[in-house]
C-alpha cells in the first residue's frame, strides 16, 4: 500500500522531511480483537504531526516512521470482538499516537475511538474534526468540569471562557462547542482581520487581540473569564493569564510551554489542566470508549446543522509533496481552521 513516512528528522524544506513510500498492507489475522481496518479517504494536519516529525524518528526496526492523526474513510475490515461497526460503514476517528499513522492508505484503529462519519459531510469535510473535537470536549467537560446544557435549552449567558488562539484547529471546535453546549459567553483570540472573522463566524461573542493587553480588553467587555484555555504560547502569556482570570477560576493547555511558575496559581486558588487527547487510547484506560461516544454526539450535531466542519484548506491530494506543504503552513502559524489532504494521487 501507498503511505507517506520520513527516516529522520528534517526541516520540512527538506524534499526527504517527508517520502511516498510503500508498505505491507495491514495482516488481517494480526489485527487485535476491537481492531478495525479502515481504507483512508482523506486526512487531516495538526500541530502533533509536525511536532513528531521533528523529534522522533522510525521504531522497532521500522525503516520509516508514518504520521497522521486524524482520518476518514471506510471499515474494510473487523477484528473478531468488534461490535460498533461493520465493513463498509463509514468513520472518522484519530488514531493513537502510539500506532502507524493515517497517511497511509489502510489504517489499523481500535473501535472505541472512532466515530460514524457524519452523513452530511464528505471524507474531506468529516476529517477535519477527529483530534481537535475530543482536544476541545476532552478539556471543557472533563478538564475544565465546564456544566454542559441541552442543545435546545435557553442560551443565557453564564461565566465566560476566553480562548486563545481562537483560530487554530482546537479552537475552531471549541469555541463552537462552547457556544452550543454550555452558558459559556465565548471571547476568543485573534490578531488578522481574517482569523477574527472566522473566530466570529465559528460563534464567539467577542474576540480581542492577543497581541495587545488582554486584561485590558476584557475589562473593557466588563468581562472576567473563569475558564481559559490557553491553546498557544502558554509560556509567554502565563503571567497575563494569572492576572486576568477570575478568582476559582481554572486554565487548561495544550502545548507544551517548558518552566511554568505555578506559584502565580495559589493567590486566586486557581486550577490548572494541562489536556492531551491520545491519553486515553495510550493507557487504554476504562473509559476509553468515550472517544467513540463524543465523536458520535459531534456527528449527531454536525448532520442536525449546530456544528460546522472546521476545514478550511484544501491541501490536494495524498502524497509527499502536499503533506509538506500542509507541514510547513502549520508551522508559519498561520494555519486558520484545518488543512485537509484526500484521495491517493
Amino acid at each position: 500500500m501507498r503511505a507517506i513516512g520520513y527516516s529522520t528528522s528534517l526541516p520540512i524544506e527538506d524534499e526527504h522531511a517527508l517520502e511516498d513510500i510503500q508498505r505491507p498492507d495491514p495482516d488481517i489475522s494480526g489485527i487485535g480483537p476491537r481492531d478495525l481496518i479502515v481504507e483512508v479517504k482523506a486526512v487531516s494536519v495538526n500541530p502533533v504531526d509536525t511536532k513528531v516529525r521533528r523529534r522522533a524518528g522510525p521504531e522497532g526496526g521500522e525503516t520509516h516512521k508514518v504520521l497522521g492523526y486524524d482520518a476518514s474513510g471506510i471499515v474494510r475490515h473487523v477484528g473478531s470482538e468488534v461490535a460498533l461497526f461493520e465493513p463498509g460503514d463509514e468513520v472518522f476517528y484519530a488514531g493513537a499516537i502510539g500506532r502507524p499513522g493515517t497517511n497511509s492508505e489502510l489504517h489499523v484503529v481500535d473501535e472505541r475511538i472512532v466515530g460514524t462519519k457524519p452523513r452530511t459531510l464528505s471524507h474531506t469535510e468529516a476529517a477535519a474534526l477527529p483530534l481537535t473535537t475530543i482536544t476541545a470536549w476532552e478539556l471543557l467537560f472533563d478538564g475544565m468540569k465546564v456544566p454542559p446544557r441541552p442543545v435546545d435549552a435557553d442560551a443565557s449567558k453564564g461565566e465566560t471562557l476566553l480562548v486563545i488562539g481562537g483560530a487554530g484547529g482546537v479552537g475552531s471546535i471549541l469555541v463552537q462547542i462552547a457556544k452550543t453546549l454550555t452558558h459559556l459567553t465565548v471571547v476568543a483570540t485573534a490578531s488578522r482581520d481574517e482569523t477574527r472573522d472566522w473566530c466570529k463566524a465559528m460563534g464567539a461573542d467577542h474576540v480581542i487581540d492577543h497581541h495587545g493587553d488582554m486584561k485590558a480588553q476584557l475589562d473593557a467587555l466588563g468581562l472576567s473569564p473563569r475558564y481559559v484555555a490557553s491553546l498557544t504560547a502558554t509560556g509567554d502569556n502565563f503571567e497575563t493569564i494569572a492576572d486576568l482570570i477570575a478568582p476559582r477560576g481554572v486554565i487548561a493547555m495544550i502545548d507544551d510551554p517548558g518552566q511554568i511558575d505555578v506559584s502565580q496559581l495559589k493567590t486566586k486558588a486557581l486550577t490548572l489542566h494541562w489536556e492531551f487527547m491520545f491519553t486515553r487510547p495510550a493507557f487504554e484506560t476504562e473509559d476509553m470508549i468515550e472517544q467513540h461516544r463524543l465523536l458520535s454526539r459531534i456527528g449527531d450535531l454536525v448532520d442536525d446543522g449546530i456544528i460546522r466542519t472546521t476545514y478550511n484548506h484544501d491541501g490536494g491530494s495524498i502524497d509527499a509533496a502536499n503533506l509538506r506543504k500542509a507541514h510547513a503552513l502549520q508551522e508559519s502559524g498561520k494555519a486558520i481552521g484545518k488543512t485537509v489532504l484526500t484521495g491517493f494521487s
